[in-house]
C-alpha cells in the first residue's frame, strides 16, 4: 500500500496501535463483526467526516484511507446494514463511528443520498495471521451472572422507536440523580459506535459514561442474547472502582427492535433494572407502549422523551392514564423528582 496521507483511525477502531497489514485475504476472507481493516475512500455519499479516536469528527476526503470496523447497523431513520457474507472488496460506510458494510435498506427521506463507497484494502492482522477483531480486544470478557458487581439502583432509559428522546431522558435524569450528591454513572448498553450520547451524560453531570464501544464492539446489532449479556455483565464489572450509586442505563432503538426485545423480556437481566424511564414520540405510542411493557411485567416509574415537548400531547396522556407520571426534561433534571424516578418497575 502506497498512500502518501495518513491513515485516520476511527473511533470505533481506536484500541488497535500495531497491526501486520494483511491485502491477500481481500478475496479470500469471509469478514466478521468486529474485524479491524484498512479502507480507501472511493466516493462521499452520506457519511463526509467519521469520528477519529480522539473523538474529533473528522472530514474525509476521496483517496483517503480509514482503519474502521466492520459492524451491522440498524437505524429506522438511516441505514439498515450488514457485514458481507462472502469476501467483498467494496463496502459502505453505515456509520460514522467507523461502522463497515453493505447498505440493505435505508429511511425514505435518504432517497437521493447514497452511502460512502470505500475500498478495502487489506485486514489488520496479529503477528500470527489472525485478523484483529475489535471486540474484547483489551478488556476481558466476564460471562452473565444476572447479579450486580456492586450495590447500585440501576435506571434503565428505553422508548418507543429510534428518536423518541430516551438519550435526552437518560441525560437529565443522569443530571438530577446527580443533583443529590450521589455518584452517578452513564451506559449506553447497545447501539451503533458514535460517543455522542455518552459525551452529552457526562457534560450533564455523571461521574463516569461507557458505552458498548468500550468493550471494543463497533455496533450491538444482531448480536445474540448471550453475548449481549456478557457484554453487559463485563461493563458493569469495569464500573466496580468507581462504584456509583445510581447507574443510569440506555438500550437504543425502540420496544419492537430484536436486541431491546429479548433483553426486556429476559428475566435476569430485568431483574438487575431498579426503575424504568420510558420515552415516547406521541401520545398514542405511550398508551401502546405501555400496555406493551405491562404484558412483560414492566412498569415505567415515568413517561418522559419527545411528546413532552407539547402540552397538547401531556394532556392527551395524562387524562387517559392519570396514575402514570409524565415528566419534562426540566423537571426530570431538577432533582424533585428523583423519588419517582426511582420507583421500582415490577411494583
Amino acid at each position: 500500500m502506497s498512500n502518501p496521507f495518513r491513515i485516520k483511525k476511527s473511533i470505533a477502531a481506536r484500541e488497535v496501535n500495531s497491526y501486520v497489514l494483511n491485502e491477500s485475504l481481500v478475496h479470500s476472507y469471509t469478514p466478521q463483526p468486529g474485524d479491524v481493516a484498512l479502507f480507501e475512500v472511493i466516493e462521499l455519499g452520506r457519511h463526509k467526516n467519521i469520528q477519529a479516536d480522539n473523538k474529533r469528527l473528522t472530514a474525509i476526503f476521496p483517496g483517503d484511507i480509514l482503519m474502521a470496523c466492520f459492524a451491522n447497523r440498524y437505524a429506522t431513520s438511516q441505514f439498515e446494514g450488514y457485514v458481507p457474507t462472502e469476501p467483498t472488496e467494496i463496502v459502505e460506510i453505515l456509520g460514522a463511528g467507523g461502522a463497515i458494510g453493505i447498505v440493505r435498506t435505508k429511511n425514505q427521506s435518504l432517497d437521493d443520498v447514497e452511502p460512502t463507497r470505500i475500498r478495502l484494502i487489506g485486514y489488520c492482522c496479529h503477528p500470527d495471521g489472525k485478523v484483529i477483531n475489535s471486540r474484547f480486544l483489551v478488556q476481558q470478557k466476564v460471562p452473565f451472572t444476572g447479579k450486580l458487581p456492586f450495590p447500585v439502583k440501576i435506571v434503565l432509559s428505553i422508548g418507543s422507536t429510534m428518536d423518541s428522546g430516551k438519550t435526552t431522558t437518560a441525560a437529565h435524569t443522569a443530571r438530577g440523580l446527580k443533583s443529590s450528591g450521589k455518584k452517578v454513572a452513564f451506559l449506553k448498553f447497545t447501539g451503533t459506535s458514535y460517543t455522542k450520547d455518552k459525551d452529552l451524560v457526562y457534560d450533564c453531570g455523571a461521574d463516569i459514561a461507557l458505552d458498548f464501544s468500550d468493550m471494543g464492539y463497533p455496533s450491538t446489532y444482531m448480536c445474540s442474547k448471550e453475548e449481549l449479556l456478557d457484554l453487559y455483565q463485563s461493563l458493569l464489572e469495569s464500573m466496580k472502582s468507581t462504584c456509583p450509586d445510581y447507574l443510569v442505563m440506555e438500550i437504543a432503538d425502540g420496544l419492537l427492535q430484536r436486541e431491546t426485545d429479548f433483553l426486556l423480556r429476559d428475566k435476569d437481566f430485568m431483574s438487575t433494572i431498579h426503575s424504568v424511564i420510558f420515552s415516547c414520540g406521541d401520545s398514542l405510542s405511550a398508551f401502546y407502549g405501555v400496555q406493551l411493557l405491562s404484558e412483560m411485567g414492566i412498569r415505567p416509574a415515568v413517561l418522559s422523551g419527545k411528546f413532552t415537548m407539547s402540552p397538547l400531547l401531556i394532556q392527551e396522556v395524562t387524562s387517559r392514564m392519570n396514575n402514570m407520571p409524565v415528566l419534562n426534561i426540566e423537571q426530570l433534571m431538577s432533582g424533585e423528582n428523583n423519588e419517582l424516578i426511582l420507583r421500582r418497575h415490577s411494583d
